[in-house]
């Protein structure tokens, strides 16, 4: 497969339109028309883990972390992230890059993370907004069926839980075509009047060129009327953080305890214990003090993630119990899902899961 065959794949596991605007994911480096002969999939693209995709005859690299996350002026191997870029360029390895693309996805970073805390009932913490779309076209009344079908074949009219979902209303349209069109209905130059069908259905933002596409291909009309509208609705099940539930309450101290074990962490720094037991618990991998009042507005007991700073402990207001974890620790088994997902969709070369250590945080 070519590096640009491999791609699709990888966005059909998470589109890189869910990551936030301040990332950088996608294919860093690489030329879309190299044949890739293995993947290496790794938490991050560091030299070590090229050194070990070479020797493993990987020329494709899948991280976690963009290796290059802002602009570079110059390339001279002074830095760790320059001799990761200069070593996969002299080698020919691809780097891909994933980040907040699965962040966001709802069977991505927090959900692997609530599956390893044991958390039912899980949904998002704070759903993704500006990104849902909303497609309004016309049809014949005995064509309109198959342009709904046609649009939920593409992932149209989805919402929440739900899908097939769409709303009709019925009214005439008109036209008339030129001396160069060549109507399905009517003839050129003639005043037309059809009994239509309005149909409107919302999508996800990054659906939007298949969904025009199966909308195009349909043969009711040589030209048609469409339009397209951004929603302030926000998107259930896309965002950052998820927010669950323990099958049963746990003390706060063996609560702490399952969490050491179960993520390997080294170490829990936390907020001043409330002594109350812990059943509703709050999840963000990475960095995630920006989400400490989406978890107190939503009455998690717990909040776990990692990055905060000594004042930001202070925003428990002992109502919560704030843990930072460690940002590797919280986002641990990110890369065994892309491993897995890879390995389902691809069977002409290697999947590899990379073992080396990229954690640059040591405990004693």
């Amino acid at each position: 497969m070519k590096l640009k065959e491999v791609i699709p794949i990888l966005e059909e596991m998470t589109p890189l339109s869910y990551a936030e605007g301040f990332d950088n994911v996608g294919l860093l480096v690489g030329d879309y028309d190299l044949d890739i002969t293995g993947i290496l999939v790794c938490h991050d693209a560091l030299e070590a883990v090229i050194d070990e995709a070479i020797e493993k005859k990987c020329n494709m690299v899948v991280c976690f972390h963009p290796i290059i996350f802002s602009g570079m002026k110059r390339i001279t191997g002074k830095n760790y992230v320059e001799r990761a870029v200069i070593k996969a360029i002299k080698n020919n390895i691809a780097i891909y890059a994933i980040h907040t693309a699965l962040d966001n996805h709802q069977e991505g970073v927090n959900k692997i993370f609530c599956n390893t805390l044991g958390l039912t009932n899980t949904r998002i913490l704070i759903p993704k907004e500006s990104y849902i779309q909303k497609l309004v076209t016309y049809a014949p009344k005995n064509k309109a069926n198959d342009v709904r079908q046609a649009l939920f074949n593409e992932g149209a009219g989805a919402i929440g839980n739900y899908d097939l979902c769409s709303f009709t209303s019925e009214g005439t349209g008109s036209f008339r075509g030129n001396e160069s069109s060549n109507p399905v209905i009517g003839t050129a130059l003639n005043y037309e009047e059809v009994e239509e069908v309005k149909v409107e259905v919302i999508f996800e933002k990054h659906l939007q060129g298949k969904i025009l596409k199966a909308l195009f291909a349909l043969d009711y009309y040589e030209e048609k009327a469409y339009e397209i509208y951004n929603l302030e609705n926000k998107l259930q099940n896309v965002g950052m953080g998820m927010i669950g539930e323990l099958e049963e309450a746990m003390d706060e101290i063996d609560f702490l305890q399952m969490v050491k074990a179960k993520t390997g962490t080294g170490g829990i720094r936390h907020s001043a214990l409330l002594g109350k037991e812990i059943k509703r618990v709050a999840v963000l991998g990475g960095s995630g003090s920006f989400a400490i009042g989406a978890a107190l507005a939503q009455k998690a007991d717990a909040y776990i993630t990692s990055d905060l700073k000594y004042h930001e402990f202070y925003q428990a207001e002992n109502q919560i119990v704030l843990a930072d974890i460690g940002h590797f620790e919280s986002e641990r088994y990110t890369k065994n899902y892309i491993t897995e997902f890879l390995s389902k969709k691809i069977t002409t070369f290697a999947v590899i899961l990379s073992t080396v250590n990229t954690n640059p945080v040591n405990y004693l």
